[in-house]
């Protein structure tokens, strides 16, 4: 991972675009405290992917019966998440 300052990265912005493009991390400072990361997309894809888990997750739970109030075995829900799947 390199750093630079915030006015050499506005300088170079292009070559670090490149960089960044061919997998590198780039920290940018602003007297000498970092403020900004350039990090290529794919990098961000598996927090995007995350996310919609999450957000699939809270889908389904609010669709889900709540079985567990009227009796429902464990057993049951676990076999009925499994089918699910």
């Amino acid at each position: 991972m390199d750093t630079l300052g915030s006015f050499a990265a506005k300088t170079h912005l292009a070559e670090l675009l490149d960089r960044v493009a061919r997998g590198e991390v780039i920290t940018i400072t602003r007297r000498g405290h970092p403020v900004a990361r350039l990090v290529p997309v794919s990098a961000t894809s598996d927090e995007a992917r995350y996310r919609r888990c999450i957000e699939e997750l809270r889908h389904a739970r609010a669709g889900q019966d709540r079985g567990a109030r009227r009796g429902a075995r464990i057993a049951e829900l676990i076999a009925k998440g499994r089918e699910r799947g």
